[in-house]
């Protein structure tokens, strides 16, 4: 720096030792401690980020100085790994060695000055080692990171992190010096800026309002600066560096103050822990997705959330803060999107909080102690205060619940929050005038906040905040706004989406040619397309983005409007006449509006528009001639000096209702009659005529409640004027009895509220349904509702509580019944009434002393990595011929669904066939038919069904439009394909469908693009290789268990010990046919290498999306294993170009449509592909996979831990893998596995070295190691081993114990069981053995299977019952057959009945034999008969089962659990079979055969089970039975358990018969 200036100086503890200003590092510092620190021995400690960085120019300047001055001084230099886990005792320990190491010569003594350089973990930990070396030394804070400058650095708190928690062991040491070199924010990362701004702010907030003034005035200017790119040369902070200065030498010296007053924290200096008490807590959790900064940030909100609940701090105070640290990129709720995707959706108990928050050092005892604002700058004490559990638990949780009134004020006085309606409209204003204005008593709500926000990005105003957040200063820009580019997101704010629709239009294209509306799901349901088509008509560019008629919007800027007339339907929503009022002014010409289509909705509203207008100077004549038209000249807004907001008439109903309903008083002293708004005659009209007195002068309404319970119904009340308190009445009308006129109901009628079903949610049928809960019934009106009151005392507890639909009305109006409801009431979505009075449940608790108690309903919610399970029906389309129906009706089976063929639907309901229905009506008459049906069929069945649509549904717009908006709506669109040839050579031979009028392929290529936009998934109907014992059904139901959730093979890796993955290093899998299930033996999932695969037209080229979709299909019917699907780039040591990022995106986006179980996911991608694909995957779970292939990260010195985090935001599971050039790295590496795992225990993570010295690496990896097989062409990476060599290594290890297994029967001799399992345990490298044990006594066994060395046995006849009194449980499958064949070892638990033993579990698997089988076979049962339609399936469910014994209960079982349905039992003996019928539960259905009338009565089966002994010749009865019942069926499947013969007599006579014969043989495999 300049050496004739001269740094700022802040005093702490008597002495100016803190030093702040620019360009100090180097020949400043240097210098200084020369002349004030001196010493012989400088050490500076750094890590390794900062080190190349900046020492060495430190260095050559140590020396030059010392030089030239003379100085006997030597620099040391040591670094450390970067992060947290540096932070620890063996970093400590090994910094100690060092100092202490005669290689310093001489070692460092009690004179030596260690300076720190670095961010907090770097201060904390080196000031720790200088305060126990030698019994303490001297050192320096140089902190490099803001957090660290205006925080960690200043006060002397050092400390180390443990396994029990963060900075547990430490010291308070003060530094002799602190240097604050401002310059090393140049190169400081945006995040970590961030980060450090949470403190500044912080700062501001607890001590100086005109300090947090000043950061709400430098905002914008301050975040355009850390948005450049860090640098060296201090460019990017050029523009704002007296502004940063000046921020951070007033929190430098707060906390120097406080810190000098209370250097050991005796009371004063928790001041500074404001936001600290509850962030520690979500860092504690969070950490480190979560940087210390924002975790504070959330604490800063939610600590002045319970401020304003005890009533210390002002509502408009908490939502400045929250403004102040938004508009610095911080974030103040736990729901922040970004929050939510850094942390991977992590949930955060209040149980979790609150035990963390339990250990807390401010803590005095049990009693928490948190920072409690009393306004901007100001505490309530000047401590931190005692806060009870009860009131911490409220603000923190989702839900809350609401006690009735035990006692209440008999008077009460509630001033409600600014009107929202005239709080948007007054912004709105404001922002299109010009000039200054002053705004009172403004609404400070999410729906405020985002109308604030949205026109700042507009650039049509500036706000600045004065009288402690009590006044709005607007700047308006007079109508003169720029487009925004990036999406405005608006949340559920409906008022602010209506009006920003036509202001938007008024922007210019000043750096951007658009804008987008968009909102949350709710609000892309809400609609707004009668305002859009006005203002299209009137020369707006705006276009949907999703859905007609509702939000997103893209609206192109410099359009503006025309003017002259418009005409707007106005009958839904007086917002839209309202944003078209407030802009028409800035149209080309004068604008005549007229309102058409009836009556409009809430004239009131639209009157409070024009006379808003009227005090901007601006005057809206309505005609005099036409009904319903309104003139508005030319012209601009001239802002008023002041404007004062009056409170929101709507909340002012429930403080009124409450008075009213409990027989007491309320006054609301600033709405009377003369209010602009139409919600103010609540009282008169509703409460009145209920039986409350009412009194209201033009400014002030009191009501004073009927004694409790005696409420009156009303028999008609018009809410047209006031609908949105049509909410507050109905919850009084639920309460209401007789009138006393002599009738005897007690019901009351609402009416003009149709608009209410088009608002946050639909509040009509929402009170309806949520009344319910209560016990009270309601009707709906075409524009109202009917509720039949009842005593308060008979009102039922609502189960699960009220839902709110997120609707701030609705958890409100609940509020009010729950000060009197019976037991309490559970209002879910508690944050919902911040829309429009945040502190509503401040409100509740203080004037009311209403007692509230907080309900974590996160915390009872299944968590995010459970597989969501949905019954919405299935829509099937895809081209004719690409076998939707068949597709369909397997589809229906696997799910137990119903299954409709709607194109034969169609001809059912028309009475004619499809050709004909073309040939009279044409085919855009059949498109529309065929539209209709799919219409109705979904509204009269919207879960529990499969629908195959027609080929051609997507020709029409209106059919994709409604298909698109299915599957958004989280329903299942499947696009099912097939082989275009395939499908042409099908349709030249199907003659049941008018011919196409284009070529096929024409039509194939057209509709295409249509197929895919309308489906969310697809699936290939490939050809199964001729080698594989898999089938298309089998990849089929695999498909449909993981796109519905119904299958998590996630959870099945995770409780093996050890798991495997074969890479399939083949370029088509199609040619690798005959050798997949070789090399898949031993392994527990399969990996598609995408990047690997060749077309055999496109050599050297990234394979197609077709391809590619043809490949898995293979795949998937040739294995049964989960398909992970990579694409690697070359980078990752892949085939794929580093760049192809489009090609990427399309093949991971195709691998989810496939429902692929796994993906693998490069996190070195653009971040928006990782946010494309994480946030798309569904039921898929993501591999964040990062290669180092040359080996540039090291697992000792914390280079991994940035890329595990950033793995930790998209992955299900991480995947690390680096290079090992030692032994000593797979140690390293093994060190980080076991510091992952314990961190995040819930997130498996592959860990793993590359080389030869890396295969240790391998063999010690638990969890889904990656492995290749003799068989492939060529490993797909380094150093990879076979499933077989890692499991001999363990074995030889000792890690993997040699079991001994057998089978347990007589006779057994012949059996192929040992040779089958040991052929298998040689291949799969297992140390095992199988054995014969002949016997006919169970009892023999008990020494045999209770022996350490025991690992399993299968069990065959006489003992398959005897056996199951040895065992601790039976599987219920076993226990319903009555047999056991499989004894499987548990040692994870303990035997119930042998100490020290493990438990033995007795499973039949016969059964899970058969029906896999039988499915592979194309066996299953027919999808249920849709009750409604003769053209579903009308193919048999039926079932035979031939034999008595024990497998033929299995059978039973089986086919049972497969959905056929009834089951046949044929044999000889009838009392036999009869004894097996009844053995089973009514629901089985079971019908024994021994008759010639019963066979020819009984269904036709679709599927037989053999199980009798097929080596003598078959009974006469049972042959004739068998030539009936068989022959009545064409294509059935027979499974013959009998080994003997190759051909038994039962598969001849079936085979005799054209259907299908599996050899039991096959369910041993």
């Amino acid at each position: 720096m300049d050496s004739s200036i001269e740094p700022t100086r802040v005093s702490i503890l008597g002495n100016e030792d803190i030093v702040v200003d620019y360009d100090l590092w180097g020949s400043y510092i240097i210098n200084d401690l020369l002349t004030n620190v001196p010493s012989s021995s400088y050490v500076l400690i750094t890590d390794t980020n900062l080190y190349d960085k900046y020492v060495p120019s430190f260095e050559n300047a140590f020396f030059a100085i010392t030089t030239e001055r003379k100085v006997q001084s030597r620099l040391l230099k040591y670094q450390v790994p970067p992060g947290e886990t540096s932070k620890s005792r063996a970093t400590k320990t090994d910094i100690e060695d060092w100092l202490l190491s005669e290689e310093r010569d001489p070692p460092c003594d009690t004179k030596s000055v260690i300076i720190a350089l670095g961010g907090g973990v770097i201060g904390d930990m080196i000031g720790f080692v200088a305060a126990t070396f030698k019994r303490g030394i001297r050192f320096v804070q140089v902190p490099t990171s803001l957090l660290a400058m205006v925080d960690s650095s200043i006060g002397g708190k050092t400390a180390i992190d443990t396994p029990a928690g963060k900075n547990l062991i430490g010291a308070f040491w003060q530094p002799n010096k602190i240097y604050i070199d401002l310059n090393f924010l140049n190169t400081l990362p945006k995040r970590e800026f961030i980060n450090g701004m949470a403190e500044v702010i912080k700062t501001a907030a607890i001590w100086n309002e005109k300090e947090f003034e000043y950061l709400e005035e430098n905002a914008s200017r301050v975040m355009a600066a850390i948005r450049n790119a860090p640098d060296t040369s201090g460019q990017r902070l050029s523009d704002v560096r007296s502004i940063i200065k000046k921020l951070v030498l007033g929190s430098v010296r707060v906390k120097a103050h406080v810190v000098s007053a209370d250097e050991r924290e005796g009371g004063l200096r928790n001041l500074l822990n404001f936001g600290h008490s509850i962030g520690h807590a979500f860092e504690g959790i969070l950490t480190p997705q979560i940087l210390h900064g924002e975790c504070v940030s959330l604490g800063m909100v939610l600590e002045a959330a319970l401020a304003r609940h005890l009533g210390f701090l002002d509502g408009g105070a908490v939502a400045r803060l929250a403004k102040c640290l938004s508009s610095y990129g911080l974030p103040v709720s736990a729901k922040d999107p970004t929050i939510r995707r850094r942390s991977a959706n992590r949930k955060c108990t209040v149980n979790q909080l609150l035990s963390i928050m339990a250990v807390d050092k401010k803590n005095d005892g049990k009693k928490k102690r948190i920072v409690l604002l009393d306004s901007i700058g100001k505490t309530h004490e000047k401590k931190a205060s005692v806060v009870s559990d009860r009131d911490i638990r409220v603000i923190l949780s989702s839900g809350v619940l609401v006690n009735p009134l035990a006692s209440s004020p008999s008077e009460v006085s509630c001033t409600p929050p600014g009107s929202k309606s005239i709080s948007n409209r007054a912004l709105v204003l404001a922002a299109l005038g010009e000039g200054e204005c002053r705004i009172k008593n403004l609404l400070h709500s999410d729906d405020t906040e985002v109308m604030l926000n949205a026109l700042v990005k507009l650039k049509g105003a500036s706000f600045a905040w004065e009288e402690g957040g009590k006044v709005l200063v607007v700047k308006g820009n007079g109508g003169r706004l720029e487009a925004h580019g990036d999406e405005l997101y608006l949340g559920n704010a409906g008022t602010a989406s209506r009006f920003l629709t036509t202001v938007v239009t008024l922007a210019a294209s000043e750096t951007k040619d658009f804008s987008v509306l968009t909102g949350n799901d709710r609000m892309k349901k809400r609609p707004v397309g009668p305002l859009v088509e006005a203002l299209q008509e009137n020369g707006a560019a705006v276009e949907y983005l999703e859905s007609k008629g509702s939000l997103p919007l893209n609206i192109k800027a410099g359009q503006g409007m025309k003017g002259g007339d418009i005409d707007l339907a106005a009958t839904i929503s007086s917002q839209y006449v309202s944003s078209l009022l407030m802009c028409a002014p800035y149209a080309n010409k004068d604008v005549t509006l007229r309102l058409v289509g009836g009556k409009p909705i809430s004239q009131l509203y639209i009157d409070m528009t024009t006379a808003m207008m009227a005090s901007f100077g601006l005057h809206v004549q309505k005609s005099s001639t036409e009904d319903h038209t309104y003139h508005i000249p030319r012209g601009r807004y001239k802002n008023p000096p002041e404007y004062v907001i009056e409170s929101d008439a709507s909340s002012a109903t429930y403080p009124l209702a409450i008075a009213a309903i409990n027989g007491t008083t309320c006054t609301v002293p600033n709405i009377g009659s003369s209010s602009l708004q139409g919600d103010a005659r609540f009282a008169v009209e509703v409460l009145r005529p209920m039986g409350c007195k009412v009194e209201q002068t033009e400014t002030s309404t009191t009501v004073t409640g009927p004694s409790k319970g005696t409420l009156k119904a009303i028999d008609e009340v018009d809410m047209e004027p006031m609908t949105d308190a049509f909410l507050t009445a109905s919850v009084l009308a639920a309460v209401a009895q007789n009138g006393g006129d002599g009738k005897t109901t007690a019901t009351t009628r609402i009416i003009g509220i149709a608009n209410q079903r088009v608002k946050e949610c639909n509040r009509i049928k929402a009170m309806k349904d949520e009344l319910a809960k209560f016990g009270v019934t309601c009707r709906e009106l075409p524009d109202g509702i009917e509720i039949d009151g009842r005593p308060y005392a008979d009102l039922s507890k609502p189960v699960g509580g009220v839902h709110c639909y997120d609707d701030h009305r609705v958890a409100m109006s609940f509020s009010v019944l729950g000060t009197i409801a019976p037991g309490g009431t559970l209002i879910q979505e508690r944050e919902c009434v911040g829309k429009t009075w945040p502190g509503w449940w401040d409100t509740l608790r203080q004037p009311f002393g209403a007692q509230l108690d907080g309900v974590d309903l996160e915390a009872k919610t299944v968590s995010s990595d459970v597989q969501q399970r949905s019954n919405k029906s299935i829509i099937i389309i895809g081209m004719r011929g690409a076998g939707k129906t068949t597709t369909g009706r397997l589809a229906a089976s696997v799910l137990g669904w119903q299954f409709l063929d709607l194109d034969e639907h169609l001809e059912e309901t028309a009475k004619r066939t499809i050709p004909d229905i073309i040939k009279d009506s044409g085919w855009d008459g059949f498109r529309n038919q065929e539209l209709a049906l799919l219409k109705k069929s979904l509204h009269e069945r919207p879960t529990g069904h499969v629908f195959a649509c027609g080929g051609g549904i997507v020709e029409l717009q209106e059919a994709r439009q409604l298909l698109m908006d299915y599957h958004r709506a989280n329903g299942l669109v499947i696009l099912v394909e097939r082989d275009i040839e395939d499908v042409i050579a099908f349709l030249q031979i199907d003659k049941t469908r008018p011919a196409y009028v284009d070529d096929m392929r024409d039509v194939w290529v057209r509709r295409k693009p249509w197929y895919l936009a309308c489906s969310n998934y697809q699936f290939y109907s490939p050809k199964a290789p001729s080698t594989s014992t898999i089938t298309p059904f089998n990849g089929l139901k695999r498909f449909l268990k993981t796109i519905t959730g119904h299958n998590d093979p996630l959870e099945t890796l995770k409780a093996k010990s050890e798991s495997y993955f074969v890479s399939l290093t083949v370029a088509d899998v199609a040619a690798a046919a005959p050798i997949l299930e070789e090399v898949a033996v031993g392994s527990d999932a399969i990996e598609l290498r995408v990047d690997l695969l060749e077309e055999p037209q496109g050599k050297g080229k990234s394979p197609s999306v077709d391809f590619v979709a043809q490949q898995v299909s293979i795949l998937r019917a040739t294995t049964s294993l989960p398909i992970i699907f990579t694409v690697r780039t070359q980078s990752q040591g892949g085939k794929m170009p580093d760049d192809a990022h489009q090609d990427i995106q399309n093949l991971l986006q195709l691998a989810l449509r496939m429902g692929i179980e796994f993906l693998d996911l490069e996190i070195s991608l653009p971040e928006s592909i990782l946010q494309k694909t994480s946030q798309s995957k569904g039921n898929t779970e993501i591999i964040a996979s990062h290669h180092d292939p040359k080996g540039t990260l090291s697992w000792s010195n914390g280079s991994w831990v940035p890329h595990y985090n950033e793995a930790l935001l998209y992955g299900d599971i991480i995947k690390l893998v680096g290079v090992a050039n030692t032994q000593s790295d797979n140690l390293s590496l093994t060190q980080f596995r076991d510091w992952a795992t314990s961190a995040h225990p819930s997130i498996p993570i592959i860990a793993i070295n590359m080389g030869i010295e890396g295969q240790l690496s391998r063999i010690q990896n638990p969890f889904l190691t990656p492995v290749s097989h003799p068989s492939l062409p060529f490993k797909a990476a380094p150093g990879q081993l076979s499933a077989a060599e890692i499991r001999t290594a363990l074995s030889l290890h000792g890690v993997l114990k040699p079991r001994s297994f057998y089978l347990f029967g007589k006779p057994i001799g012949q059996s192929k069981s040992p040779a089958m399992h040991n052929h298998f345990f040689r291949a799969t490298g297992l140390p095992h053995k199988y054995h014969l044990y002949e016997t006919l006594d169970a009892a023999v066994l008990e020494p045999l299977i209770r022996s350490s060395s025991f690992g399993g046995a299968s069990v065959t006849i006489p003992l398959k019952i005897p056996i199951m009194d040895l065992l601790d449980e039976i599987d219920p499958a076993a226990q319903t057959i009555g047999a056991v064949n499989t004894v499987v070892v548990d040692r994870t638990r303990s035997s119930r009945t042998h100490t020290g033993k493990p438990c033995l579990i007795g499973y039949n698997t016969d059964w899970t034999g058969m029906r896999l089988v039988l499915s592979n076979a194309g066996a299953t049962a027919s999808p249920s008969t849709d009750r409604n339609s003769s053209s579903s399936s009308s193919s048999s469910s039926s079932a035979l089962i031939i034999g008595a014994g024990g497998t033929a209960r299995a059978a039973l079982y089986s086919l049972h659990e497969m959905g056929f349905s009834p089951l046949l039992l044929l044999g000889r003996n009838r009392e036999k079979l009869q004894v097996v019928k009844e053995s089973f539960p009514p629901d089985y259905n079971i019908s024994v055969v021994t008759r010639a009338t019963e066979a020819n009565a009984a269904p036709p089966p679709a599927v037989a089970i053999g199980t009798i002994p097929a080596d003598k010749p078959m009974d006469g009865t049972m042959s004739s039975l068998l030539e009936v019942l068989l022959g009545r069926t064409k294509g059935g499947v027979l499974l013959e358990m009998a080994y003997k013969p190759a051909v038994t007599p039962l598969m001849q006579l079936a085979q005799g018969r054209g259907w299908t014969t599996v050899k039991g043989l096959e369910v041993l495999a």
